[in-house]
């Protein structure tokens, strides 16, 4: 039975993964902040540590699959506490449960970005130093020049960041033996767009935020994609970012692929 943990598992994109990893007959262990598998807040450094830790532990290391779907949107006060668990809390569980990956069956990880992550260039991104740099102390300071829109910025910035991240990983990664690719979600019913929705600085922007198919997804469609990732039906892709967006980047960027 393959082992694959799982980031965020508790609602939206990661409860239908992990539901369907389940179905699938795999080994789920979730990851959450509260009613998982195990308990840890990814906002910081300790819970991230106590995170890989609990994983390697509860796989006796070796790891077939990883998927990283936990991720705080817009509204989140402060600020920085996005960036912390939507790219902090992404890139060191990559880098701490690669050795346990590595050991794995034809092992694979999948990092949920966002949509959002290719509408800021990198060049563009005043995150990509200090995040680059593993400053997060310097995260919140960064934040505070983007004024009302501090929000989105760390949002966005943080998503361009860890696909960014993913990529130049692909090397190293490819060597170990194990796959590494991005998802992109456009807008998906989960809680954290009916937070978005909730908070009246943000919701008249999500609400017109409406892709080309005209509707949100369902979380089992994110859910589906990653499957396909982590599946060895997917055995030569790596490096790659899918958006699962309902059309919405051919959208905005129709000339840029």
């Amino acid at each position: 039975m393959t082992k694959i943990a799982i980031t965020g598992s508790g609602s939206g994109i990661g409860a239908a993964t992990a539901e369907a990893l389940r179905a699938a007959g795999h080994q789920v262990i979730g990851i959450d902040i509260r009613n998982a598998d195990l308990n840890a807040d990814l906002s910081t450094a300790d819970g991230r540590a106590q995170a890989v830790a609990g994983v390697l532990a509860r796989c006796d290391g070796v790891l077939d699959g990883l998927v990283l779907c936990a991720g705080l949107g817009v509204q989140v006060e402060p600020p920085a506490r996005i960036v912390s668990v939507n790219y902090f809390g992404a890139v060191e569980l990559l880098d701490g449960l690669l050795p346990a990956l590595s050991k794995g069956s034809k092992p694979a990880a999948v990092v949920v970005s966002s949509v959002a992550s290719a509408h800021l260039s990198w060049e563009d991104n005043r995150l990509a130093a200090v995040l680059e740099a593993g400053d997060e102390a310097a995260v919140a300071g960064v934040l505070e020049s983007a004024g009302e829109k501090r929000g989105n910025f760390a949002y966005a910035g943080s998503k361009n960041a860890v696909t960014v991240a993913v990529r130049k990983r692909a090397v190293d990664w490819g060597r170990a033996g194990v796959r590494l690719n991005t998802v992109a979600p456009g807008v998906t019913e989960t809680p954290l767009l009916q937070a978005s929705l909730d908070d009246p600085r943000y919701s008249k922007a999500v609400r017109d935020f409406v892709a080309p198919l005209g509707r949100s997804a369902k979380p089992q469609e994110i859910a589906a994609v990653i499957l396909f990732l982590l599946s060895t039906q997917a055995g030569f892709v790596h490096g790659a970012q899918f958006f699962v967006d309902g059309g919405i980047d051919a959208m905005m960027r129709p000339t840029r692929f």
